[in-house]
């Protein structure tokens, strides 16, 4: 699995394609939009893709899902209550859009947040802090 394929250079693609070819390995290639393009001006690599995903932001029902679960990075503590307030889970879908990297930035950040305060919920006060010392950049 490589993640930010798309940063890879044409030797370093030529590298990945030979060891596949002389192992028993498959390839995941993760990147930003435009990669399946850059890989189409080669052929030798590109008629090795077996297909393509493109992955969408989770939909606000789902974003609720994962935090209704209890659902964490791993290695992160929140407390136990979770966060099933109805302000606070809508604090978090509209700060994170959906966008899976970011909620696991902004759960970090909760739960750095927690600790340090000793708190036993999680508030939409606690995710606006939280989304305040996260650098957010624009998409384009």
């Amino acid at each position: 699995i490589i993640d930010e394929g798309d940063r890879l250079k044409t030797a370093s693609l030529e590298q990945v394609r030979d060891i596949c070819d002389r192992s028993d390995l498959g390839m995941v290639l993760i990147g930003m939009p435009g990669l399946e393009k850059r890989l189409a001006r080669y052929p030798q690599f590109y008629s090795r893709v077996g297909f393509v995903h493109a992955f969408r932001p989770l939909r606000a029902v789902q974003v609720r899902e994962l935090l209704q679960h209890k659902w964490t990075p791993s290695g992160l503590a929140l407390p136990q209550a979770g966060m099933t307030d109805e302000t606070t889970l809508a604090a978090i879908i509209r700060v994170t859009g959906g966008n899976f990297r970011l909620l696991h930035r902004l759960l970090t950040q909760i739960a750095r947040i927690v600790e340090i305060n000793a708190l036993q919920t999680v508030t939409s006060e606690v995710v606006e802090a939280a989304r305040e010392h996260l650098v957010i950049g624009t998409s384009s």
